[in-house]
C-alpha cells in the first residue's frame, strides 16, 4: 500500500485524449498521471459527493421556505 503523504502541488491540463494531472506531495516526487474522460467524470462526482453533493439551479442548502 502506498504512504500516506500531505499534497504539495498539482495541476491539471487539457489533452488530446483526455487530462494529465502532475501531482507531488510534501518531501517527495512529482509525477504525471494520464486520465480518460469518463475517469475524469468519476473524479468529480466523487468530488461533489464528498463535498455534499451539487446545489439545485442556485438554491442553496440553507435556504427555508
Amino acid at each position: 500500500m502506498a504512504k500516506l503523504q500531505p499534497l504539495e502541488t498539482f495541476s491539471l491540463q487539457e489533452t488530446e485524449d483526455g487530462y494529465r494531472l502532475l501531482v507531488s506531495a510534501v518531501g517527495g516526487e512529482a509525477i504525471y498521471v494520464s486520465i480518460t474522460p469518463e475517469q475524469m467524470d468519476d473524479i468529480i462526482e466523487s468530488l461533489e459527493a464528498a463535498m455534499g453533493g451539487e446545489e439545485e439551479d442556485g438554491v442553496e442548502e440553507d435556504e427555508a421556505f
